[in-house]
């Protein structure tokens, strides 16, 4: 099948959204409300340099539904950042937060620029400056940010400091994915890849396929994919291939996954791991494997590749990796997709946890955590099925057709203002 590769992600983010609301029964104009974001900002601002030059940059921050509650959504720092990027985002955002039934809405933000290439002191000054811009929207009631691509505790940091710097107090639940020192929640850097470790342990269940010794390969060793890739390993499951953005290697017999992260923390790629074959990004997704985790970016699995891909089950550890064209191939073959807003999902919902806890200055311990972000995944996925199960459809449509409805009520049940 040719696939029109000149596709938005916002294009594939309504695609996918009205696959599933044809299963729903929803008035019209809660549709088209639906399918548009409710606010965007776009904000140009200069940055001081560290040769004195100043440069202009531009970031965007989209709330794309607010029905549930306070937007919530991470930052990016990325080159190739565009608004029609951060509008699916923020989008997908508001499906994963109603999946997994935490009372957010969903929002997204990202600044076009190369945090490579820049000094800590230049990207300390492009966050301050770039929370300052968005203030307007920002606050613990209304729009929590948090990290995304290239935006860590560090990020999260200043932005909380220069916040609270504005209203003359501190105010730590502003932003979650912070340092534990300053308000961050223990379990918060983490729980994505935990998240993706108990979605696809589900899926093994469900698959009758054996942990113990099940295959995985992981695409995109970053901090998603490694932790789901040693939290998997810790299980049972062998992980035999993991890549970068510099390509990625791969051992059937299988590999210590905690070190393969401390060689890539200290050589900046898992490329060159003693032991490993070298294998590209492209050859990783097509390996037999158990399970196929794509932790890297949007739209590298497509009606393209889609024929090649062996994995019984695709744990998508990234936002958007998949294209629908490539679902349509995998629901002929029979390949598990757990969908992003479900397979992803834990790390919002420890962000949900931290806010809470920022909210009462009360925290809670690692363990409690961890237990209450099971409990609260496998229930997500037992729903997800259930629907996948009761309408004969992907999980993908299913998780969309869950968080739709969700959506849809709590809008009916407020009502529309005035």
């Amino acid at each position: 099948m040719a696939e029109n590769h000149s596709k938005s992600a916002y294009e594939i983010a309504v695609e996918q959204f009205d696959n599933a609301v044809k299963y729903l029964d929803i008035k019209q104009g809660i549709v088209d409300m639906l399918r548009v974001p409710k606010r965007q900002l776009i904000v140009n601002f200069p940055v001081q340099m560290d040769d004195d030059s100043v440069k202009m940059f531009t970031g965007y921050r989209v709330h794309h539904s607010t029905a549930r509650g306070p937007t919530k959504g991470g930052i990016r720092y990325h080159p190739d950042v565009t608004l029609d990027e951060v509008k699916a985002l923020a989008m997908w955002m508001t499906w994963k937060c109603a999946v997994v039934g935490i009372p957010y809405g969903g929002a997204k933000g990202g600044v076009i620029c190369n945090p490579k290439e820049m000094t800590l002191r230049e990207l300390e000054n492009l966050t301050r400056r770039y929370a300052t811009e968005i203030s307007v929207l920002m606050s613990p009631g209304g729009d929590i940010p948090a990290p995304d691509v290239n935006t860590n505790a560090q990020v999260m940091a200043w932005i909380m400091d220069t916040y609270s710097m504005h209203k003359g107090y501190t105010v730590p639940a502003v932003v979650t994915g912070k340092p534990i020192q300053v308000g961050g929640s223990l379990g918060r850097n983490e729980a994505t890849g935990r998240g993706v470790m108990f979605t696809a342990w589900e899926a093994l269940k469900h698959k009758g396929i054996p942990i113990e010794g099940a295959t995985v390969a992981v695409q995109g060793y970053g901090n998603v994919g490694s932790i789901g890739a040693y939290l998997l390993q810790d299980k049972g499951c062998k992980i035999i291939a993991a890549s970068d953005s510099r390509g990625g290697i791969y051992n059937p017999k299988g590999f210590d996954a905690r070190d393969v992260k401390r060689f890539k923390s200290e050589t900046g790629t898992v490329v060159g791991y003693p032991g490993a074959d070298v294998i590209t990004n492209e050859e990783l997704l097509e390996l037999e494997c158990d399970v196929l985790v794509p932790s890297a970016l949007e739209k590298v699995i497509t009606g393209e590749n889609a024929d090649r891909i062996k994995a019984k089950i695709i744990a998508e550890g990234a936002n958007g990796p998949t294209t629908p064209e490539a679902d349509r191939v995998f629901a002929e073959k029979g390949i598990f997709v757990i969908p992003d807003v479900l397979a992803n999902a834990g790390g919002v919902t420890v962000s949900y946890f931290e806010w809470v806890q920022g909210l009462q200055f009360f925290f809670w311990s690692e363990q409690d955590i961890n237990l209450k972000l099971r409990d609260i995944m496998v229930k997500a996925f037992g729903d997800v099925l259930a629907i996948s199960k009761e309408k004969n459809v992907d999980m993908r449509i299913a998780a969309y057709i869950l968080a739709i409805d969700r959506v849809a009520e709590a809008v009916m049940i407020r009502g529309i203002y005035p």
